[in-house]
């Protein structure tokens, strides 16, 4: 019987180490996660990968002749379709350099966009991804093709004679992207009341936040039970999920698995990806989980520090560090790392394959949401039925006295209950 696969592309990786560039990244560990971030795209197949050295970068083409020219022979030999170039390209780099090659171009934009395409399942996510390749199209039409005189007619209700090619498209772009938003805005405003409806029911929040492949849906499955994709590939999880647990101290909580971050993550991505993030912002504790066995792993704690802030994530949010990944270290890396979260009551470390450390971290996350208490005299009318249930289900109230026009109470709460109360 006859099989049809889908046909495989086969890739070339490079990354340019350019001397210049001020986020300049270490050439390996760089060169290593482009290629994981190019085999998280199915039907490819990395043949080969390699670091160019560049004193500076070349406006037309990035790199000089004599290794466009060298690289023109291997990418011949060894039949390569597509070149995933680490870093970002000008359109005139790209044109120029797909013409060189005579090979289709993907920098490191455009492979992240690819990426988020193929993975996004949700209504939401999938408008999100939508409106960010067209951002990222729209500039690129505009710059690329600047040089093109192309000229048309019109019947004057599509941009009138003489409009150029080049308006008309970005036009075109433009009107896909209203389209796109007023969609996204009926989605986001039904995972609006979703939030609201949950913010009057009492459960804390707790979001699970980190680079790409640091193991948090592994983490996330095996405290909740859920079932996430958990593979060792960059943005396995790309939509957020949700599940309910219950701590070791009996309280219950809701438990959320955000989409990875990444260093130099696309502007585009990060804009339309905003409000998805903004859940992080809804939370009571956010856990920062590192693989802690990655040589880069300081590095990427101050990437997803860096988006943190950039959503709106305060300085003095609870956050809790959870170094993961233990397991991979030797024996001498790992008893000096598990020296440090003694040192820091917000660290922790554990494996997330393993669960070695599990019963510190849950038990840790349980006092964290034990905030002091406060005793506070409060009025509620006689329609507040709700609300009432709602104080007595938690415990809080103390005293109760009922008057000719309302309830008077005296309730022993947290500050999360408090504002928990006031969102009813």
């Amino acid at each position: 019987m006859l099989t049809h696969d889908k046909p495989v592309t086969r890739a070339w990786v490079i990354h340019p180490d350019l001397k210049s560039n001020p986020k300049r990244r270490d050439a390996e560990p760089a060169l290593e996660e482009a290629v994981s971030l190019a085999a998280a795209l199915p039907d490819l197949e990395v043949v080969g990968s390699e670091i160019i050295r560049l004193a500076k970068s070349h406006p037309g083409k990035l790199i000089g002749k004599g290794k466009i020219a060298e690289l023109k022979q291997r990418l011949h030999d060894q039949h390569i379709e597509l070149v995933l170039m680490d870093g970002a390209l000008t359109p005139v780099q790209q044109r120029n350099l797909e013409k060189e090659w005579d090979v289709k171009i993907l920098d490191r934009t455009g492979l992240i966009l690819e990426i988020f395409s193929d993975r996004a399942r949700t209504a939401e996510g999938v408008l999100q991804v939508e409106m960010a390749a067209l951002s990222y199209q729209r500039t690129r039409l505009v710059r690329a093709w600047t040089h093109l005189e192309r000229q048309r007619g019109g019947l004057g209700f599509v941009g009138g004679p003489g409009e150029t090619q080049i308006e008309a498209d970005r036009r075109a772009i433009d009107m896909q992207l209203q389209a796109l938003r007023q969609k996204l805005e009926k989605v986001v405003k039904t995972r609006t009341l979703h939030r609201a409806g949950r913010a009057k029911v009492p459960f804390p929040i707790i979001a699970l936040v980190g680079y790409t492949n640091a193991g948090k849906s592994t983490l996330f499955n095996h405290l909740t039970g859920a079932e996430v994709l958990a593979k060792d590939m960059l943005f396995a999880t790309l939509d957020p999920v949700m599940r309910k647990i219950t701590l070791p101290s009996g309280d219950e909580v809701i438990m959320s698995d955000t989409v990875g971050f990444i260093s130099d993550l696309p502007t585009e991505l990060v804009a339309a990806f905003r409000a998805t993030l903004e859940e992080v912002l809804d939370a009571d504790v956010i856990i920062h989980v590192r693989d802690i066995s990655h040589p880069q792993s300081n590095e990427q704690a101050q990437d997803v520090e860096s988006i943190l802030s950039s959503i709106g994530v305060s300085d003095d949010a609870a956050v809790i560090d959870v170094w993961n990944k233990i397991d991979l270290l030797d024996e001498d890396t790992q008893a000096a790392t598990l020296t440090q979260p003694a040192q820091n009551n917000d660290l922790y470390a554990e494996s997330a394959i393993t669960r070695s450390g599990f019963d510190t971290l849950l038990t840790a996350l349980s006092d964290k949401l034990k905030d002091p208490r406060s005793q506070e005299q409060i009025a509620l009318s006689f329609s507040q039925g709700r609300a009432r249930s709602w104080l007595y289900a938690q415990g809080v109230v103390v005293d109760e006295t009922l008057t000719e026009t309302d309830y008077e109470m005296t309730v022993f709460w947290t500050r999360l209950q408090k504002e928990r109360f006031l969102n009813i």
